[in-house]
């Protein structure tokens, strides 16, 4: 089992710098391991009773089971795909052209698509800020019939596009989701990603495919080892 200093400090009932001075001098049969310390629950409960303590280890939470209609932020940026040099003078033809690179959908698939992208535009920008941009419809499509997909389109050289920041967009996500409950799990997933500034410094640096879903990766790892807890 593995538990955090302060998890063990609680299973023992002893003062946190207490159980900071045994660790220290040896006197616990546990042994450090990355972040936590690692030990046998059989033989430090036996260390325990010897030493007239009382051992109780914390009971971990069940892991939540994965809904089957969400997909990780990983596999739908996967499927979309990642592209560079994307043309365009402005937020309406840049768009065009990135619609055109989406390998997921057929050509009156992606004019439906490229309308509701303006069409929501139109209401109000999806450029969040940093120079990011979440393109996505205002509903999803109806009748559509594909698995969820974010499409990642580095620019060829940044656009204005009414950002909240009104800094110019360089690099775009075009979100595209067969339900609402899919969309605002990706969104929010993505949304977190972004609001971290070291990722978007590495968006900057215009990463592989390969590199952006290692990155990706380890910040979905980051939110669901909190969701555990």
């Amino acid at each position: 089992m593995k538990l955090t200093i302060h998890e063990i400090a609680q299973s023992l009932y002893l003062p946190l710098g207490t159980v900071r001075r045994w660790i220290r001098q040896g006197r616990i049969p546990i042994h450090k391991s990355g972040n936590g310390f690692v030990f046998n629950e059989a033989i430090l409960s036996k260390w325990a009773a010897a030493h007239h303590l009382t051992f109780s280890p914390p009971k971990k939470s069940p892991e939540k089971q994965q809904d089957p209609e969400l997909e990780t932020l990983s596999s739908a940026l996967k499927r979309g795909g990642v592209f560079y040099d994307i043309k365009g003078d402005d937020g309406a033809s840049t768009l065009k052209a990135a619609v055109e690179h989406i390998n997921v959908l057929d050509s009156h698939a992606k004019e439906k698509l490229y309308q509701r992208l303006l069409e929501r535009e139109n209401l109000t920008s999806t450029g969040i800020g940093k120079g990011v941009a979440i393109p996505h419809p205002h509903n999803p499509l109806p009748d559509a019939d594909f698995r969820p997909f974010i499409t990642t389109c580095f620019l060829e050289k940044p656009i204005e596009f009414a950002a909240l920041d009104n800094k110019p967009v360089f690099v775009m996500f075009i979100l595209l989701c067969p339900s609402v409950k899919s969309h605002l799990y990706l969104l929010s997933r993505l949304a977190f990603c972004i609001r971290d500034d070291s990722f978007v410094e590495f968006l900057k640096t215009f990463p592989s495919s390969d590199r952006l879903l290692l990155k990706i990766a380890d910040f979905e790892e980051q939110l669901d080892r909190a969701d555990r807890y």
